[in-house]
């Protein structure tokens, strides 16, 4: 065979091989395209909510100390005492120690800066920090503390506890699954097509705000002896949304 004829040979090869490959390409990018459109034109995306209020099932509070003196000593030495008979008056309710943590603990000088910046006593602080599911009591915790010693109240918080979010969660996203659902099977209905699986989902949720107050120890005082103080939770709203995307056909 001539060196010519070989040449010819290879050339058409050549052409061949690229025309298979040109119509691979065309034949996979067809079905890239089809199944493009397929996905984009065969779901529906449908959102459903649900929303629950309830009664906040936790109490954060902050429960102080702060005691002046002519010497750090003395004021360190006269706030350990409030504070233990305090703590023990809380552990009498009920309390238990992995409900009270120390939160803050200081002793520090107080200044006259009348004349020239001098030191007129000390003073001393100590809190802990109250987290308790025991919102019956928490009239009584604030009332026996100030009467052990307790001059500091911080703000009051309710929130939801771990255990009550999760079976929250699930109830609320059941729920919202419904009413994605039923929504889906409506429009599906109206458009006369048929919901054959879901696609993808997402979800959010949403706990409504923490609820706060604010304990004033001058009305305390003036409300000492048989008088309660009065503490009410509320409500607060928990709301979780998703998004799923079903097939139909």
């Amino acid at each position: 065979m001539s060196q010519e004829n070989k040449n010819d040979k290879s050339y058409y090869s050549i052409i061949a091989l690229s025309i298979v490959l040109v119509l691979m390409s065309a034949t996979i990018y067809a079905i890239s395209q089809n199944g493009s459109e397929k996905d984009t034109e065969s779901t529906i995306s449908m959102s459903g909510y649900a929303e629950q209020k309830v009664v906040p099932d936790t109490a954060t509070l902050r429960i102080g100390v702060v005691v002046q003196s002519a010497t750090a000593k003395e004021a360190s030495d006269e706030n350990a005492a409030l504070m233990s008979a305090v703590i023990a008056e809380l552990k009498a309710i009920g309390l238990q120690d992995r409900e009270m943590q120390t939160s803050y603990v200081s002793v520090y000088p107080v200044y006259n800066y009348d004349k020239e910046q001098t030191i007129t006593g000390y003073s001393a602080s100590n809190s802990v920090q109250i987290t308790t599911t025991n919102l019956d009591k928490l009239s009584e915790i604030i009332d026996r503390s100030t009467a052990a010693g307790a001059n500091e109240i911080g703000s009051i918080s309710f929130s939801v506890s771990d255990d009550m979010q999760k079976q929250l969660r699930e109830d609320l996203m059941n729920e919202a699954v419904v009413d994605a659902s039923s929504k889906a099977s409506t429009l599906a209905k109206s458009l006369g097509v048929e919901i054959t699986g879901v696609q993808t989902s997402s979800i959010s949720e949403n706990s409504g705000p923490r609820v706060y107050y604010e304990y004033d120890m001058a009305v305390a005082e003036q409300a000492s002896g048989a008088v309660s103080t009065p503490i009410q939770p509320g409500e607060s709203t928990v709301s979780m949304s998703v998004q799923v995307t079903y097939y139909i056909e």
